[in-house]
């Protein structure tokens, strides 16, 4: 395909959504992405004599002597001294190299397609700085040779993906929890608030729950496969498992994030959090839930399946945490809101936005719901939007409206199809790509940059 010609319905545009649990990467117009895989990768150094550590199919990184090892199936299989690293810091692309093997490996393995034959869509962090932003497009244009090219921020897309263009989107994912106001269809930047009460705690907390019961997690790679399984135990008996045996000698960053992957299915099997404020003895007629480790060792979970997910909205009753400094997910939205003009206040309470990993564990809309009801003035939810159908009765008679956002790139790509239209109909309408020009890009309003690079117009 040559000439700008890249228009058409049979070529699709990329949607890229890269977080920092997860990459997600699709066709634009489709239910579902077409990559699914951890942020997180592996990496080795060659040894001096040029031979990598053992047998490999990773890829080869840009700098000489590296491989990374991408996606879940090669990530999982213990290699020596292969570290674990993410090529993200607050949700923003620290590690240019890994970032660039991340996209490498997305389109060989997963769109087995040239990069210059779609234009691409990629979200970014609300707070993404332009030094980030510009390089990120340099990146994509020079070395990917894409025709067209659009970055949005994550919090806009949400919003879009629910039909709105004013609202709060309230993002839990792995390392923090943020809210975001979106009015008209940008971000304001001066409401956005940012906890680190997220996934990551209450990994963190769940670590310190096994840790008290004595309990040692053993993640799958370490336990023998010459049994089916690991000899059953009697409840909150130790466990009783024999260890691999030849492993590699493996790196703690990699061992770590196998535990953390044990940790993180317990969190999302047992977990819940309460419609109400925590209380011992509410909590101690809550159900019980039997879960296994991978080791054979297994209990039936009852209070602490509430008092751990309790910290993400009463950060007082979160083990490890000094003073009350951290606001709870409930605080973190009004404090947004409030450092919003007033006159968009009830906009962006009448259409509260949930999404992000975090937001999956059970009773987490619900306690959210309850929360805000209690602490906003009146006459700052009284709104009168239609709700849509998945909303539950007890939401309908509430002022407050929260929208569930249970996977954002799977809803943003069929909705966001629709704003990238112009992408895939560019030959079209005649509007032809423009080659960057870094100097053109220095000069231009950052808002407005990537239309014109992208041959889009204004």
């Amino acid at each position: 395909m040559s000439g700008g010609v890249y228009g058409g319905d049979e070529v699709g545009a990329l949607v890229f959504d890269i977080g920092s649990y997860s990459v997600r990467a699709g066709y634009a117009g489709e239910d579902c992405p077409k990559a699914d895989f951890p942020t997180v990768i592996g990496v080795t150094l060659d040894r001096e004599d040029g031979s990598t550590p053992m047998e490999t199919d990773g890829d080869k990184g840009k700098q000489s002597g590296t491989t990374y090892y991408i996606d879940t199936n090669q990530l999982r299989v213990p290699r020596e001294n292969m570290e674990v690293m993410s090529p993200l810091k607050n949700g923003m692309i620290e590690d240019w190299d890994s970032f660039q093997a991340i996209l490498d490996h997305t389109y060989k393995m997963h769109f087995k397609s040239e990069p210059s034959m779609h234009p691409v869509l990629m979200s970014e962090a609300s707070w993404n700085t332009r030094a980030k932003r510009e390089k990120l497009t340099e990146l994509m244009f020079e070395h990917y040779n894409i025709p067209a090219f659009f970055l949005c921020k994550s919090a806009v897309l949400s919003a879009f993906a629910n039909g709105r263009s004013t609202g709060l989107v309230l993002d839990s994912g792995a390392t923090h929890t943020t809210a975001i106001p979106v009015h008209d269809g940008y971000v304001l930047q001066q409401g956005i608030v940012k906890s680190p009460l997220a996934g990551d705690f209450m990994s963190m907390q769940c670590r310190e729950l096994f840790q008290e019961l004595s309990v040692e997690i053993i993640p799958p790679y370490m336990i023998s496969s010459d049994l089916d399984r690991c000899e059953a135990v009697r409840e909150g008996a130790p466990a009783n498992w024999k260890k691999k045996e030849k492993l590699p000698q493996v790196s703690r960053s990699w061992h770590n994030y196998m535990c953390n992957c044990v940790i993180q299915d317990f969190q999302a099997s047992v977990l819940q959090v309460s419609d109400s404020p925590y209380d011992e003895q509410v909590a101690a007629q809550m159900p019980t839930v039997h879960y296994e480790l991978p080791n054979g060792y297994n209990c039936d979970f009852g209070a602490e399946r509430l008092k751990i997910p309790e910290g993400l909205y009463d950060p007082s009753n979160a083990k490890g945490l000094s003073g009350n400094t951290m606001l709870g997910v409930g605080h973190v939205v009004t404090t947004s809101v409030g450092m919003c003009d007033i006159d968009i206040r009830p906009g962006l309470y009448g259409s509260v936005v949930v999404t992000g990993g975090n937001t999956l564990i059970q009773g987490f809309t619900d306690r959210l719901n309850r929360e805000l009801s209690q602490k906003t003035p009146p006459h700052e939810t009284e709104t009168d939007w239609d709700l849509p159908a998945d909303v539950d009765i007890q939401a309908r008679k509430m002022p407050l409206i929260i929208f569930f956002h249970r996977t954002a790139v799977s809803r943003s790509f069929t909705t966001v199809s629709s704003l990238i239209m112009d992408l895939s109909t560019c030959h079209k309408n005649k509007y032809y790509n423009l080659k960057y020009n870094s100097d053109l890009f220095q000069l231009l309003h950052p808002t407005q940059t990537f239309r014109i690079l992208s041959g889009l117009g204004i």
